[in-house]
């Protein structure tokens, strides 16, 4: 079951990888001619953009649809949907058209295909595992661009955008569709092993708990998690965004293999984040990696705007992207610890829309500042800022719904 969910963000995670077709897409701007785009530069994060918010308001959706009818029918949903978005935008060079399939069909894909992965794991093990196991599980998402990146270079060169998002359309339809039957909810009644071993884990909700979407939206609890999820997220989607055209100046060609770096770093912090914030708590966790993405933001404002060196370049892409990554095991544990297992799908489905929304405003304020100024000073110090008062919001976390 883990394996499959993994396996299943594996492929859902090709969202991690726009820069690479960003910055394509603005080559044939900038080019022109026959067939070329003819978008204004400043929309150019629009698709992914869309994407990214559709992706965590379909989680609503998706969630309700897991909690009702099982991960495996919701997964087929997400991959018949992903399938579809990308065989429609590799027929064609609109903008509206890429905003519509890419944005709105994949990002509804990728919703109800990540919607199914994590809580269809989690229900098999104990509380004490809840951070290793989300962690594992989202991991694939963060990892998809290790072998997207270099892909989509390639099959950019030999192919073009439509040769190239027609195979990925093709593959992760097929992909996704399989590894679907792999999973399931586990029977009524079922306990997990070590289920009463872990009865005094300050990280674990009372097997009881089991609070309704309704109940939990009326908790304060509820919407700090969300604004601290918004910035996290959107701090780290902004540069995931555009790091391939970050990464141009001093990288050329070989820019794709940030985005391949970076995204070792993105999987790595989930599992590693989960895994710690089972023993210190999700609480201190977070606050550590929030912080330290606010000074990795501050320092990007020099590494990126003043320096050529491609190795600085590489490990603030790679440390980024692991402080990015907690968000998505911690954000998850938050949830069920908080609010329990019965309504997850749907409850988490409601916190996530904190980075679809993040992810949305940060990436196209970026790209609009980026328009403006011509360098990414201004994002980097908006974010740093932003994850500066994240930090301070987590200290103020206390009780299970307070």
């Amino acid at each position: 079951m883990t394996f499959a969910g993994t396996g299943i963000n594996l492929a859902l995670g090709i969202l991690y990888t726009w820069s690479i077709f960003k910055a394509y897409i603005k080559d044939s701007i900038e080019t022109g001619g026959p067939g070329a785009f003819s978008w204004n530069l400043e929309s150019l994060n629009d698709p992914y953009s869309v994407c990214c918010l559709v992706f965590a308001f379909s989680m609503i959706l998706a969630g309700k649809c897991q909690d009702r009818f099982g991960p495996r029918f919701t997964a087929l949903i997400g991959g018949v949907l992903v399938g579809a978005g990308f065989i429609w935008v590799s027929q064609t060079t609109s903008y509206l058209a890429w905003i519509l399939g890419f944005g709105v069909l994949a990002g509804t894909g990728i919703g109800f295909g990540y919607s199914a992965a994590t809580p269809a794991a989690l229900k098999w093990f104990p509380p004490a595992k809840t951070g290793l196991i989300a962690g594992l599980v989202v991991s694939g998402f963060g990892l998809a661009s290790v072998y997207i990146a270099p892909l989509a270079k390639y099959f950019l060169g030999l192919w073009g955008i439509t040769g190239s998002m027609l195979f990925f359309g093709i593959a992760f339809l097929a992909v996704v569709c399989v590894l679907a039957m792999f999973l399931g909810n586990p029977p009524e009644g079922y306990v997990p092993g070590g289920l009463a071993a872990v009865a005094g884990n300050s990280n674990t909700a009372s097997a009881a708990v089991n609070i309704p979407a309704g109940e939990m939206i009326r908790t304060g609890t509820f919407y700090k998690l969300w604004l601290i999820y918004f910035v996290g997220s959107g701090a780290g989607l902004m540069v995931i965004g555009s790091v391939a055209g970050m990464a141009k100046n001093s990288m050329g060609d070989m820019a794709f293999l940030v985005v391949a770096l970076m995204a070792i770093g993105n999987a790595g912090g989930r599992i590693v984040a989960g895994m710690l914030s089972d023993r210190i708590g999700r609480k201190a966790t977070l606050a550590i990696m929030l912080g330290f993405q606010a000074l990795l933001m501050f320092a990007g404002i020099v590494i990126v705007g003043t320096s050529s060196s491609a190795t600085l370049l590489v490990v603030l892409a790679s440390l980024i992207g692991f402080n990015y990554g907690t968000n998505l095991s911690l954000i998850p544990s938050f949830t069920k610890d908080l609010w329990g297992l019965k309504n997850f799908g749907i409850n988490y489905g409601i916190v996530f829309t904190a980075w679809g929304v993040g992810g949305f405003v940060m990436s196209r304020l970026s790209q609009m500042l980026y328009a403006q100024s011509g360098n990414y000073n201004y994002s980097f110090a908006t974010a740093g800022l932003l994850l500066i008062a994240g930090v301070i919001l987590t200290m103020t976390l206390r009780g299970k719904t307070s």
